[in-house]
């Protein structure tokens, strides 16, 4: 079942378009990561479905139902800065959040050690890290017990050891069978963490799927040869890549990770008179493909 579906979703501020029919769907189970250089239109897609911000145009569904104030208690959030009071323990801060709420207050011990705070529990919010106080809005989400979590750039600003934290939290999260849809600028992050990504640039959806598909690492063999014409009709002939680009004085070929044998290409072009002068694999990294499709 699809948790989130989000349908032909346009946003025009003025004469700016910030999303641009934007259509896809959140798996239940998934962390999906919604992907983009900043300004690419996420935190303006996720005001849309927490009901911040109103859509010029399409509409969004939540476990196949129309958004209503029921289906918005199944969905925990994190979407800015948190907001706590400074003088206060973690634990007062959480109770006043269950309170505002309406529910959770007994759960409050239980979320402190989901997110690694208990300990911590008595401590003033001002005394806190930025990784705890991250940790402890999360913990905020998580009263009430949501199916679904739903965080703003969760590790922006933070160092890397608080960054590791709220990684491996996440993690446990989606283990204990959350859905979590996550903004992100991060490629990193979102390939450590996401089972799933969508792919935002100036409001218009790239791509959209698992990550080990729209974000797939590839190997590139260089061939060239002196008989350029005799290699571009030999290669037509060839099967195992995925796709084949003309560079310059040579072909690309892009195969499958760990798929390219080298000596029996060089074997096969010599057998069939084309002799090869250049012959070389590269790797393909996912920033490479990050940064094909982002700046096409």
């Amino acid at each position: 079942m699809a948790v989130l579906t989000l349908n032909g979703i346009s946003k025009y501020y003025g004469g700016i378009c910030a999303l641009n029919n934007v259509s896809f769907s959140v798996p239940e189970g998934s962390v999906f990561g919604i992907l983009g250089p900043n300004g690419s239109g996420k935190t303006t897609m996720l005001g849309i479905v927490m009901d911040i911000l109103k859509p010029s145009s399409g509409n969004f569904t939540f476990f196949d139902k129309q958004p209503s104030a029921e289906t918005r208690k199944q969905v925990g959030t994190l979407l800015e800065t948190p907001n706590f009071y400074h003088y206060l323990s973690g634990e007062r801060n959480l109770r006043i959040s269950a309170e505002i709420k309406g529910k959770g207050i007994e759960q409050i011990d239980n979320v402190l050690h989901k997110v690694n705070l208990h300990h911590r529990k008595e401590s003033k919010f001002s005394t806190y890290s930025l990784g705890m106080k991250q940790r402890l809005a999360i913990a905020a989400a998580l009263l009430g017990d949501p199916s679904v979590l739903v965080f703003d750039e969760p590790t922006n600003g933070l160092d890397p050891v608080g960054i590791a934290e709220i990684r491996e939290l996440i993690k446990r999260l989606a283990d204990e069978g959350k859905t979590i849809i996550m903004a992100s600028h991060m490629l990193d992050e979102v390939e450590k963490v996401c089972t799933h990504v969508g792919i935002l640039k100036t409001g218009n959806l790239l791509a959209a799927g698992k990550v080990d598909e729209v974000l797939v690492n590839e190997d590139i063999v260089e061939i060239g040869s002196t008989n350029m014409t005799g290699l571009i009709n030999l290669v037509k002939t060839l099967n195992g890549f995925s796709n084949v680009k003309e560079v310059k004085d040579h072909l690309q070929l892009l195969y499958p990770v760990g798929t390219a044998n080298l000596e029996e290409l060089n074997q096969y072009c010599f057998n069939n008179g084309v002799v090869l002068n250049h012959l070389q694999l590269k790797k393909k990294s996912l920033e490479t493909k990050f940064l094909e499709l982002t700046n096409a």
